[in-house]
């Protein structure tokens, strides 16, 4: 009879049945732990939509200040190019008109800024325009609120104090809908 010698020998695998179930539980503790970023975009309150039919509303043209970006990215203001540095102070200008000047708006609540762009124009150059405008508004709000309330305008202060300086210097931007104007 022959003798058969069997060698013991030793399992050199791991037992793994375990680790699907450490690694689904790590996928599902980061989900569940981690923060998604999100792009804020630009805060814009849109017209409430309405099938009535829209009456047109004649305004003064003193009242309205013209933006414009054409495909180029130049910016015109009022038909004249401009440097995007000098916006700012231009939108300031008009908006409180402190010499009285007849062609620009009668007073801060029936100033408009009509901002119209190319289709061809980038998003930056956009973007940057938009900026300059809303820090226009930004510093008549803060001048306002220190000659007011004695505190600068910020998201902290109170929201009566907050809708007391935009009554008097509302934020009113009108947004037309881009053309095909290229460099003109």
């Amino acid at each position: 009879m022959a003798k058969s010698f069997h060698r013991k020998r030793s399992d050199n695998s791991i037992n793994a049945s375990s680790m699907a179930d450490i690694a689904f539980l790590l996928l599902i503790f980061f989900l569940v732990t981690t923060t998604i970023l999100e792009d804020k975009g630009i805060a814009v309150r849109l017209p409430v939509w309405t099938d009535e039919p829209i009456v047109a509303k004649t305004l003064a043209d003193r009242n309205v200040l013209s933006v414009r970006i054409n495909a180029n990215d130049d910016l015109m203001v009022e038909g004249e190019l401009l440097e995007l540095e000098e916006l700012k102070a231009i939108a300031k200008e008009f908006i409180v008109n402190p010499a009285r000047k007849e062609t620009l708006a009668e007073k801060p609540t029936k100033a408009i800024i009509s901002l119209q762009n190319d289709r061809g124009t980038k998003y930056e150059s956009y973007l940057s325009v938009y900026n300059e405008l809303k820090a226009a508004y930004n510093e008549l709000w803060s001048e306002l609120s220190q000659r007011k309330f004695g505190v600068p305008y910020q998201d902290a202060m109170p929201s009566a104090m907050k809708k007391a300086i935009r009554s008097e210097i509302p934020f009113v931007l009108s947004e037309a809908e881009p053309t095909d104007y290229k460099g003109s």
